[in-house]
């Protein structure tokens, strides 16, 4: 369960980030073939904050699909299943993965310093 590592590399991040304010939401985008279950990531994320700085805070997973970029007819297909990387225009295999490999902590939420 690889989650449980990712989400104590992002509680580092955000907790250092945080500067003291409290995190009301934690904004990740994560790409299809990263081989992360959003669920299992969410559920990582709760254990880790119970009861620290972070509790209560949401992790909030944006799913990015897999999209190819063709280099044969030049267009662009969202991939309906990751394990058939093709054209979905022309067919061609000739193709550069242009979104879906992105693991990103994007912004947090943060309450107003008081």
């Amino acid at each position: 369960m690889h989650e449980l590592s990712l989400c104590r590399s992002i509680y580092g991040i955000v907790d250092q980030a945080r500067s003291g304010r409290r995190v009301r939401a934690v904004n990740l985008q994560v790409g299809q073939l990263r081989q992360v279950i959003p669920e299992t990531l969410t559920y990582c994320w709760g254990l880790l904050c119970t009861g620290g700085p972070l509790a209560g805070s949401e992790l909030v997973v944006d799913h990015v699909p897999v999209v190819v970029g063709c280099r044969d007819c030049h267009a662009s297909t969202t991939v309906a299943h990751a394990l058939l990387l093709l054209c979905g225009s022309c067919g061609s295999a000739a193709v550069d993965i242009v979104s879906g490999e992105e693991f990103f902590l994007t912004s947090l939420d943060l309450e107003k310093e008081s």
